[in-house]
């Protein structure tokens, strides 16, 4: 029977973006280049801001159809070949090398020595390098390497390879592969097959040709063909929202403080020296200005035209670090308009708690310390993936175009709703100046400049990690959390954007949806979020976060997750699925919402009143 495997549209960019391996119905696929991609049935996606900050042309989508080039003949889709092309019979256990030649549209791959004709499965480890590079394991060189090199001569037949199963042993240590060439039954088992075996890289991806290989010195690494680590995407997503007047004002006040600076004279006098790069980090730190903002103004001065941009190959070199530019300062400009701004894409709603006319705790505290409340009834939100990493996020970056002819990214947009909220600057203010906030703050700080994941989170930091953030951030987990009980939604349907930059006077976080295939637009989210129901929602969040199914060990935890980057954070309390999270669930503390033994909650103060309003409701009780 023939079979249809279908990814739909959203998936191309994220989690089966260029250079993913996935399975599915017994299959195993990688997904090509954008090179690859047939030019006539892409459709445009417009983002003009996001373009302009990743120095590309503009973005397109793949249309949903089959995912496979051969699914049917010359379907429009997003190309995926198959991966790993070994492959071997569950009946026979003979394993074949499978070539595009092989394929047979709308079949699966099938063992032509049994009847009748059973589906081959697809080996289950890889090779891969920190270059970016992802191949098959030689298994020839496999089965043959505990033999002298002298003997590995001797066998001249490479691919008369069996893959058996021994009863006489468990886990890895059961599995070989045996080469059956005649004469010769070389084997060895898979039992440390994970790590480093000095295997060669083939420095180049299974969909690159022979002549696109590049010499690849890097160490090559086994690893399962769903691991973690095989696949780091570079995902980069900016709002649709309108042009405001506040956020004109904003860019004329950052032009006006540059230019008042001290060193704006020297800056001009040196911008064709290599020295100028020297005073743009200076302004940069100093200011928060960015690139195209200092580019700007140094054409303005100057006279010379602003440099092009180089295009996503050139941000994204054999040696270039992942690129994730702040998008933050115009969306949090929109939100504080005094007027929300609204377009068919953008449809912002002010609203409050509704507890002016409270006058008892724990509503008069939590009104203290909430600010300005937005509905969104309408988002748009578009997500390029620029290219992707391996062995670990910091490693050589890959183009989606691994060419690097093409100016333009892979790209899909996702409608849905939300809900915004600011905390009150004052108390915030009031909070992060306790010193027993900042030195809980400055033990995480410390643990961020020893990550691995240390220039992936400087999009979220900032020039520093402050504690607004690590709150701000926290606080956006309970509440997704705690609104997947009450709207509707899951909770990996649920994104969150963070707006904690203290250089940019931000305070607010935004939590919408993100299930594209429904458009988030069913409206459960926004419901949520109009009064009483936020202020209701905001008080369980907070009393649910007081407690932890792993208290005491999670709430006194000096360092936990990847990196030891959380505190009091776990998956009974805090921790979301990845794709909810801006940061890979790292940067957070509940102690830091609700209190701890050591350091001030921002909202402690709720938890307690709410806690001596339940003690008095309970004595009021007759026994």
């Amino acid at each position: 029977m023939s079979r249809t495997l279908r990814v739909r549209q959203s998936q191309t960019v994220l989690p089966f973006g260029v250079g993913a391996v996935f399975d599915i119905q017994g299959e195993s696929f990688v997904a090509t280049g954008i090179g690859d991609w047939p030019q006539r049935a892409k459709q445009r996606v417009e983002s003009t801001r996001l373009a302009a900050r990743l120095g590309v042309t503009g973005f397109y989508a793949a249309p949903p159809t089959p995912n496979e080039r051969y699914d049917v003949p010359d379907a429009p889709g997003a190309p995926y070949i198959r991966f790993p092309s070994w492959l071997f019979c569950g009946a026979c256990r003979r394993m074949k090398r499978w070539r595009i030649a092989d394929e047979k549209p709308g079949q699966p791959p099938r063992c032509q020595s049994c009847s009748p004709g059973p589906t081959l499965a697809p080996m289950r480890f890889v090779q891969i390098c920190s270059a970016g590079h992802l191949g098959d394991i030689d298994w020839w060189f496999w089965s043959h390497s505990r033999r002298e090199a002298t003997e590995r001569r001797e066998c001249t037949e490479r691919e008369k390879l069996r893959f058996l199963v021994s009863e006489r042993a468990s886990g890895l240590e059961a599995l070989s592969v045996v080469c059956a060439a005649k004469g010769c039954g070389a084997v060895r088992d898979l039992l440390d097959i994970l790590g480093t075996h000095g295997m060669r890289c083939s420095g180049r991806n299974p969909w690159q040709r022979a002549n696109e290989a590049v010499e690849c010195v890097k160490p090559v690494q086994i690893v399962q063909r769903t691991a973690g680590n095989l696949y780091y995407p570079v995902v980069h997503s900016a709002l649709d929202i309108p042009e405001t007047e506040t956020a004109v004002y904003a860019d004329e006040t950052l032009a006006s403080r540059v230019r008042e600076h001290d060193l704006w004279v020297s800056l001009c006098k040196v911008a064709a020296t290599p020295r100028a790069e020297v005073f743009r980090e200076m302004i940069k730190d100093d200011t928060g200005a960015d690139d195209a903002l200092l580019d700007v103004l140094l054409a303005e001065e100057t006279g010379q035209p602003v440099a092009a941009a180089s295009g996503p190959a050139a941000a994204s070199g054999p040696a270039a670090a992942p690129v994730r530019p702040d998008l933050s300062r115009e969306e949090w400009a929109a939100f504080m308009a005094p007027v929300p701004p609204a377009t068919r894409d953008f449809a912002l709603r002010a609203t409050t708690l509704d507890l002016a006319q409270e006058t008892m705790e724990p509503w008069v505290g939590l009104r203290r310390r909430i600010g300005r409340v937005l509905l969104a009834d309408r988002l748009r939100e578009v997500r390029a993936l620029s290219g992707f990493t391996r062995v670990s996020p910091d490693a050589t970056v890959v183009p989606a175009d691994t060419a690097r002819r093409l100016k333009w990214l892979p790209a899909v947009e996702i409608f849905g709703e939300g809900i915004f909220l600011t905390l009150d600057k004052e108390a915030l203010a009031e909070w992060e100046a306790d010193d027993r906030v900042r030195r809980r703050v400055a033990g995480m700080r410390a643990d961020l400049d020893r990550a691995f994941q240390k220039d992936r989170l400087e999009a979220l930091t900032g020039a520093e990690l402050s504690p607004r953030l690590v709150l701000l951030h926290t606080l956006a987990h309970l509440l997704i959390r705690q609104l997947s009980f009450e709207s509707g939604y899951t909770t990996a349907s649920l994104r969150e954007r963070i707006y904690a930059r203290p250089e940019q006077d931000q305070y607010g976080i935004l939590v919408y949806t993100a299930a594209g295939d429904a458009e988030g637009t069913l409206g459960g989210l926004v419901r949520q979020g109009e009064p009483p129901r936020l202020a209701e929602t905001l008080l369980r969040m907070t009393e649910a976060a007081a407690w932890c199914s792993a208290d005491p060990l999670c709430a006194e935890h000096a360092g936990q997750g990847f990196g030891n980057l959380n505190r009091a954070a776990c998956h009974a309390c805090a921790l979301l699925p990845e794709t909810s999270c801006e940061s890979g669930n790292t940067l957070l503390d509940r102690a830091l919402v609700v209190g701890g033994e050591q350091v001030p909650g921002y909202f402690e103060p709720i938890v307690t009143a709410a806690r001596a309003a339940a003690a008095a409701a309970l004595e009021q009780i007759p026994s």
